[in-house]
């Protein structure tokens, strides 16, 4: 397991953090974030009876809990138990803490946005619109951003009626029309990018976005037509329309003199468009 160690501030406090780059998760110290949000004298008790009581009512958070090993107080690499973001989550919700308080009401806030989507997407397409706004993007760029979200959107839905499985085999389709585009998996464009959980296409130019989308539209017109029958026959189609964009990037390049994949993500575009509106 490749792991990378960092500690995070919380409110001031330390909270120690693992991010484990083999499946793309961040891992938190349980007793740190205890310790934080009921200022306990003894984190390690706190969590052991909030296991125990969290066990009889069957909740599977804290059986998924593994331990992973972190720097204790006395310099030491010791075992501690660490959640993942959704099992902190939850577990954050069996707290009785003011402090805890927040979360709860930011949580029960996104469930309820997330039920009103699901009776009207608009309302996400909205959503999404202003959060872009705020962090900057430029108008065409979200403009994009949106139509390849109905585009990943139609080719989904393509792959389900095909049989294939959301998941796993989603993942590696996904991957197929990468590296037949950039030539590059999913995990070397993102670490090309410097991305750990950061979302590849908010971190796509919008040329980019632009192939990216071409790539997958295509995919899913090459598969309404052949019908696939097979996983098998599934990734070869993903592998044609992934190429067709591909040959296109290759086309742009031999006539700009430049390449379309690049390290360049949202903090860089997004610093640069900023010191350009300065100017």
């Amino acid at each position: 397991m490749k792991i990378e160690n960092s500690i995070k501030l919380f409110n001031d406090k330390r909270v120690r953090v693992h991010w484990d780059n083999d499946v793309e998760k961040w891992y938190f110290s349980i007793v740190d974030i205890i310790g934080v949000l009921t200022e306990s004298k003894n984190p390690p008790a706190y969590w052991r009876k909030l296991k125990e009581r969290l066990k009889k009512e069957g909740n599977e958070t804290v059986t998924n809990c593994h331990g992973l090993k972190m720097k204790a107080t006395d310099g030491k690499m010791r075992f501690t138990d660490v959640a993942d973001t959704e099992q902190l989550l939850r577990l954050i919700q069996s707290i009785p803490s003011p402090k805890a308080e927040p979360f709860k009401i930011w949580l029960a806030k996104i469930g309820y946005q997330r039920i009103e989507e699901t009776e009207d997407p608009e309302i996400a397409f909205d959503r999404a619109m202003k959060t872009y706004l705020k962090k900057g993007y430029s108008a065409s760029w979200i403009n994009q951003r949106l139509k390849s979200i109905e585009v990943r959107k139609e080719l989904t839905d393509e792959w389900e009626k095909r049989g294939v499985e959301e998941g796993l085999e989603f993942a590696i389709l996904t991957d197929e029309i990468t590296k037949a585009w950039t030539g590059l998996s999913v995990k070397e464009y993102k670490n090309l990018k410097n991305l750990k959980k950061e979302n590849l296409r908010d971190n796509m130019t919008n040329l980019e976005l632009v192939l990216n989308m071409l790539a997958e539209a295509t995919t899913t017109e090459i598969s309404k037509e052949k019908r696939p029958e097979t996983f098998e026959q599934n990734i070869e189609i993903a592998n044609e329309g992934g190429t067709i964009a591909g040959n296109t990037r290759k086309e742009i390049e031999q006539k700009t003199g430049k390449n379309i994949v690049t390290n360049s993500n949202a903090k860089i575009f997004l610093d640069n468009k900023k010191q350009t509106e300065l100017l």
